[in-house]
């Protein structure tokens, strides 16, 4: 009795210790800042950056350095991941959590294709069943992994008032599956309701497939009437990067999203 009280305060004490470990580290990178190199990297490769607010930066950067120690980057197709790739994405997937709590918690990899990739899916039409391969420039998979094309994720960051950016894109899915549906409901901050989400993204919706149905130009990319989830992700791109025009044709879009990412980038000058 007295040996298996022993090993269960052991083991206990193991994971104890490893959990504590875990703990400690996390705290270390979110409060390691970057070097003067990759400052100049990331300043290059997202431009954005240097348009936020200093208190802001010092947040992101904590971010950056734990994403990655996190996540291994992964080339394909012969790609090879150079650390200007790795700065680049984790910048931006670090942007959209950089002032919350909210984290990447079930991503441990990204696989990166020199540009547009080949992908495979199932389509269901009641009982059948059949696989289609389409081309993209990104996917996000509950879980992980998120794949990417590098030479659009680039682009993406670099022209940063296009309101095109697929690497936003697809951690607006990641960040949107940690509710444990990809349904364009993420989980949303204290001061969100369920309510009032809904009510304005069903809203703003239906709004876009109105306007696109009659012909009218919309500052959400018309790839989000393919869904919920997929007005979301676009809408997460127009809000870092023409937040003006979100917030002046969409405004209670722009203000839920701010509330999200407690974000305001229309200040950022």
């Amino acid at each position: 009795m007295i040996y298996f009280l022993s090993v269960l305060v052991l083991i206990a004490g193991v994971f104890g210790y490893r959990y504590w470990s875990r703990k400690q580290t996390r705290a270390e990178l979110l409060s390691t800042p970057l070097n003067d190199h990759q400052r100049a990297v990331i300043g290059a490769q997202v431009p954005l950056t240097n348009r936020l607010p200093r208190e802001l930066r010092d947040k992101l950067e904590g971010k950056i350095s734990l994403f990655l120690h996190q996540i291994e980057f992964i080339g394909c197709d012969g790609l090879e991941v150079t650390e200007e790739m790795r700065l680049s994405i984790a910048t931006q997937a670090c942007l959209l959590v950089a002032n919350t709590d909210t984290w990447y918690k079930n991503l441990y990899t990204i696989l990166i294709y020199p540009g547009a990739f080949k992908s495979r899916r199932q389509v269901h039409d009641g009982y059948v069943v059949t696989e289609e391969e389409t081309v993209r420039l990104g996917e996000s998979w509950a879980r992980g992994p998120v794949v990417l094309s590098w030479a659009h994720s680039q682009q993406g960051a670099i022209n940063d008032r296009d309101g095109h950016n697929v690497v936003f894109h697809e951690f607006a899915h990641q960040i949107d599956d940690l509710s444990g549906h990809t349904d364009g409901v993420p989980v949303l901050g204290p001061d969100q309701s369920f309510a009032e989400w809904a009510q304005v993204f069903v809203e703003g919706y239906e709004a876009h497939l109105t306007n696109l149905r009659n012909g009218r130009d919309t500052v959400i990319d018309p790839y989000g009437a393919e869904g919920h989830e997929e007005f979301f992700a676009v809408a997460v791109e127009v809000f870092f990067e023409r937040p003006q025009a979100l917030y002046q044709q969409e405004p209670a879009v722009y203000d839920e999203l701010s509330k999200l990412f407690r974000l305001d980038p229309k200040s950022w000058v």
